[in-house]
Formats: structure tokens, sequence, C-alpha cells
């Protein structure tokens, strides 16, 4: 499992990785919509981020994505007035 989780990894560009990065850091980009964008569920984004930050950053991130609403679609109020695949949209044109 670790190996085709280092390939997925190596076969990403610098660019691609940091996309990522900026999307599952970003409070308004849902998990749903990286996976929809990249291919990568919620689990490989954990694994992904473990992989790339520094222990302390990574478990701030943890910490601050751990219960919050946007980050999960299904979650949201119907209230919410934003659509995240707009904000990636705008991310990705940014890279």
């Amino acid at each position: 499992m670790e190996a085709k989780f280092s390939q997925r990894l190596a076969s990403l560009s610098e660019g691609d990785l940091s996309a990522i990065i900026q999307m599952a850091w970003e409070d308004r980009t849902a998990f749903e919509t990286i996976q929809e964008r990249t291919g990568w569920s919620e689990a490989d984004v954990i694994r992904l981020m473990r992989h790339a930050l520094q222990p302390r950053s990574f478990r701030m991130w943890r910490k601050r994505m751990k219960g919050r609403t946007t980050k999960h679609r299904a979650m949201r109020s119907p209230n919410m007035k934003f659509d995240d695949r707009l904000v990636a949209n705008h991310r990705r044109a940014n890279c």
C-alpha cells in the first residue's frame, strides 16, 4: 500500500502537489471537490499532507480541518452562498 502511495506522490508535478496542498488548506474547498479535480480521496490528501508538511504544521492543519463543516458538502448548511467548485477553479487558474 505504501509503495502505491509513493508512486502516486512521485507522479505529481510540483504544481499539482502545490495545488492539492493549497486546496486542502482552503476552508471552503471540500474534500469532494479535491477528489473530483485530482482523484485524491480525503484519506489520500491526509496522507499527502502528513508527508508534505512539517509535523507541527500537519497537526495544526488536522486540528483546523477536524469538524469543519465547509470541508464536507454533506455537513454544509443549505444557507451557504458559495460553490467550492468555483473556488477550486479560481485557485487552479492561479497555479
